[in-house]
């Protein structure tokens, strides 16, 4: 049992872990267990068939008129509601088949917001506001999976919290601040029986699919390098801005803020714009922007024999080579401040796949793919259509995690995906912090022979969160 939890989180972890038995109905109640939304609408279907009272269950009720019944709705809760939560919680929103019945946020604002926007959209007063995660996974037994888009500390101790008390996840990127934290998530969604989603949202976007199968497929032949974007940051802080007073608990909860972030005096400077994003501590480099892209190159190659790759330091800001243990080059890309400077793509996010038969590039923005040869473009529709046929997922990440939430088959960023990827951006970090070329092996996720580096692929963790 993880430090900090409720006390009765005990007992809830005795019917939400999959190593148990799910209470019945009939248990659930002789228990004296709060009757979960589902059971009291069975009973209210049964009772009224038992009776014969015409008109009482309105259609939409029954899942007709396009509606989806109660019953076969996926519950959920929301995690870390600012500007990326608040974005996630409209996505998921748009899903007929979701249920959002609660929120939760350290700052007021940002709960109160959130809880408005669901009470808005299903026109009733349904959802709950809570401060703290631990006593939302606590408490509601009912919400079947939550969206997890706090800062990037919290990410995957949220994320491993949430899957031992039995939800599944889908939570945003970068989706672990360590190695050892991602190995962590892996373990727990295994041992949990969990279904994870990590948002790589472009993994499930048209053009970036369409990019990754023509390399995938061997239509530029077989690749020789693969470029992931990884943009210019201006450097990760390490001082510490001057204290100023803490607000009340109530508006800002400055200790479940920081979560397992070494502790320091609260200023707004943090919590305000983002500016949180520059600091060591509270932040991670690479993984910033290649836990999205790095995922796009590797799904366009072939990893299945890929064990070790080699990062070559080649200065502070500037782009890294790495060499795949197949011979294929990744190159970590970082234009010189921005977006339209860069040569390989326009726009952010992108990657480019190049072969003997051509080269093919995405990025966010695009329409339709850049491709060296408009001939590769003339089965863009093909192609969608085929990666649709082979694989069953739709052209929509939250839909794919929602699909999988009911098939429990794992998604197209599943724990694993976000692992390796984040292994390999973090491997970037710690090269870039010891100026020095790395090995790395991706089936251990070590370091080869240099044990300095192996020491910082985990980080101490504030009590009580340890993981």
């Amino acid at each position: 049992m993880p430090a900090g939890w409720p006390a009765n989180f005990a007992k809830l972890s005795q019917v939400n872990g999959n190593t148990t038995t799910a209470m019945t109905e009939s248990n659930c109640h002789l228990s004296g267990a709060p009757l979960s939304r589902r059971q009291l609408l069975k009973r209210a279907l049964a009772a009224s068939s038992a009776f014969a009272i015409p008109n009482i269950i309105p259609a939409s009720a029954l899942g007709r008129g396009g509606a989806v019944a109660p019953s076969e709705r996926i519950v959920m809760g929301a995690i870390g509601l600012g500007g990326r939560g608040s974005s996630d919680l409209g996505w998921m929103l748009g899903e007929a088949d979701v249920q959002f019945v609660a929120v939760c946020d350290v700052r007021k604002g940002n709960r109160e917001a959130a809880q408005n926007a669901v009470n808005g959209k299903y026109g009733n007063q349904d959802c709950t506001a809570y401060r703290d995660m631990r006593e939302l996974l606590a408490q509601r037994a009912d919400i079947d999976a939550v969206l997890i888009a706090t800062g990037d500390r919290w990410h995957a101790p949220a994320s491993v919290l949430a899957m031992q008390a039995g939800k599944d996840v889908y939570c945003e990127k970068p989706s672990c601040f360590t190695m050892a934290e991602g190995q962590r998530v892996v373990e727990t969604a295994r041992s949990y029986g969990r279904v994870y989603q990590t948002g790589a949202q472009r993994l499930s976007e048209p053009p970036h699919v369409f990019a990754i199968e023509m390399a995938r497929s061997g239509r530029l032949g077989q690749v020789h390098t693969a470029y992931a974007d990884i943009r210019w940051r201006d450097g990760m802080r390490k001082d510490l801005l001057p204290a100023e007073p803490e607000p009340p608990k109530e508006e800002l909860d400055w200790d479940l803020w920081l979560g397992p972030s070494p502790w320091r005096p609260y200023n707004a400077g943090y919590v305000n714009g983002g500016g949180w994003y520059h600091f060591r501590d509270l932040a991670t480099d690479v993984a910033m922007w290649g836990a999205h892209t790095i995922a796009q190159a590797l799904a366009g190659l072939d990893m299945t024999n890929v064990s070790s790759i080699e990062f070559s330091y080649e200065g502070p800001d500037v782009s890294m080579v790495t060499r795949l243990s197949s011979g294929v080059k990744l190159v970590l890309f970082r234009a010189g401040g921005g977006v339209a400077d860069c040569p390989l793509w326009h726009g952010s996010c992108g990657e480019r796949f190049d072969g003997p038969e051509g080269w093919v590039a995405a990025a966010d923005g695009y329409a339709r793919p850049d491709v060296s040869s408009p001939k590769l473009l003339s089965e863009y529709n093909k192609v969608l259509a085929e990666y649709s046929a082979r694989t069953q997922r739709p052209l929509n990440h939250v839909r794919d995690f929602l699909d999988c939430v009911r098939s429990r088959q794992p998604t197209v960023a599943n724990p694993e995906v976000m692992h390796r990827t984040m292994s390999i951006c973090l491997a970037a970090d710690i090269c870039e912090q010891l100026q020095r070329n790395l090995k790395f092996d991706l089936v251990k996720t070590e370091f080869i022979g240099d044990e300095e580096a192996n020491r910082l692929r985990s980080r101490a963790m504030r009590e009580p969160w340890q993981m």
